[in-house]
């Protein structure tokens, strides 16, 4: 357990009702009531909340009115004895609570420490350590239900689960190798390690197959609108977002730089990129902005293709059906409003069986369809965030796949008829990876640099 007391404030910096000053170590509530004028805090019960004042002990002079939160270890988020000082929000005040009792004993927290402690004080793994950062940023509240199912424990209740099984089979294997004491011993050991290894391995699969609509909740779909210039693209970003963030205009090459927001299109967080016109230009400035749209579009997880319903297909818009060819995309018809000239058959024959959206985003029709097509192209429907465990952080996705191929050596390995004490090198290096994902085998500089990625007083 970590010998200072560490302080910090955990809510955002600037003007607000109310404003949270976070201690924890075994000084917190020593270090508090020097500063703090009322009940003796010394002396409450824990989990209580206090009135008083914040006093300068050297100067007598009111800081704030504040409410004290006084928590003993063990039962508190870090496992130490915690205080809250909930004071006004605003620059000054705040920060002078935190002057105070950092000249009085504590010392500024490092990013993320405060869940690194409860982390190393054993309250919870790194997993749900990770899963806290996660709640914070969910720009949806499915993206917020899985992490808190992981913030729970689900995903590392499986992952211990499954290292147990390996850990018991290579127990057994290796009690069998050293006690020969029947004929068949050695067969058996191996039918014992190929019935786990594929038990374990078709697990982890399960894992590995919907990590992408995780990550995809976790992080947002990257998602490019494209397609000739006057076609309707910032009327279908102002659409979605319900903001008129986009220039909306008729001329052409009004977009000359590229617009970014975030938008929920039925639980599924898109970070929506309108970028500027795929076309040829004279003008140096917006040439800058398609050359940037280009390179949005190798780097975007779905493009949102939109053509004018009121117009023939165009030499550009072939070019851009090119352009998309191995993408994920769907194809938006707009302005269909006005009079046909689109040829649709054309359109689907180029298309080569994605799907086609029509929409009058000026009349608001076909929307919902749209929203509709989107979540069924990465989530076949419904999400279902409360029974499916989801993996969606990068880091447990790549020891996955490192554990997934360490099997299949191992796989391999036993069909070939390998010696099972070679055989366990490759399940022993499953269960270490699978021990980083919850770290129980992770290096101490993996752990301080992921923590070091939290907000200051998380």
């Amino acid at each position: 357990m970590e010998a200072d007391t560490i302080t910090a404030i955990s809510t955002p910096i600037g003007e607000g009702a109310i404003a949270i000053v976070r201690l924890s170590g075994k000084e917190a509530i020593q270090i508090t009531a020097k500063v703090f004028k009322g009940k003796d805090l010394l002396n409450v019960d824990s989990h209580t909340i206090n009135y008083g004042k914040i006093i300068n002990p050297e100067t007598k002079e009111l800081v704030d009115e504040v409410m004290v939160s006084i928590m003993h270890a063990p039962k508190t988020f870090t496992r130490e004895d915690v205080v809250e000082i909930n004071c006004h929000g605003g620059m000054v005040a705040v920060n002078r609570i935190l002057d105070l009792l950092l000249s009085n004993g504590a010392r500024l927290a490092e990013p993320g420490e405060f869940t690194k402690r409860a982390f190393l004080n054993g309250r919870i793994d790194l997993s749900q350590a990770e899963a806290v950062m996660d709640l914070i940023r969910a720009k949806t509240d499915k993206a917020m239900n899985v992490a808190l199912k992981q913030m729970d424990g689900r995903l590392s209740g499986l992952i211990q689960r499954l290292r147990q099984d390996l850990l018991e089979t290579v127990a057994h294997v290796e009690v069998n190798i050293d006690y020969p004491e029947y004929d068949d011993v050695e067969e058996m050991s191996h039918e014992m390690m190929r019935t786990k290894t594929k038990e374990v391995h078709a697990e982890i699969e399960k894992l590995l197959e919907v990590a992408k609509q995780g990550k995809i909740l976790r992080e947002g779909l990257g998602t490019a609108i494209i397609g000739r210039p006057n076609v309707g693209k910032s009327s279908l970003m102002n659409t979605l977002v319900q903001e008129n963030k986009a220039i909306v205009t008729e001329v052409p090459g009004t977009t000359r730089d590229i617009i970014e927001e975030y938008v929920n299109v039925r639980g599924v967080p898109l970070r929506l990129i309108d970028t500027a016109g795929i076309r040829e230009t004279e003008d140096i400035v917006e040439r800058i902005g398609v050359e940037r749209s280009r390179q949005v579009l190798k780097e975007s997880d779905l493009i949102l293709f939109v053509l004018n319903y009121n117009e023939e297909l165009s030499e550009e818009d072939i070019r851009l059906f090119e352009a998309v060819k191995g993408l994920e995309y769907i194809v938006i018809v707009n302005k269909t409003d006005l009079e046909k000239k689109l040829d649709l058959e054309q359109v689907k024959e180029l298309a080569h069986g994605k799907l086609l959206v029509t929409t009058s985003l000026l009349q608001e029709e076909g929307i919902n369809e749209l929203e509709k097509a989107i979540a069924n192209t990465f989530f076949s429907g419904e999400i279902d965030a409360g029974d499916m465990t989801y993996v969606s952080n990068v880091r447990h996705i790549q020891l996955l796949n490192k554990a997934k191929k360490a099997l299949e050596d191992a796989m391999e390995g036993i069909e070939l008829g390998m010696p099972l004490d070679i055989v366990q090198i490759d399940v022993t290096r499953t269960w270490e990876f699978l021990g980083e994902i919850i770290g129980d085998t992770a290096s101490d500089s993996l752990i301080d640099q992921l923590f070091s990625q939290f907000c200051l007083g998380k």
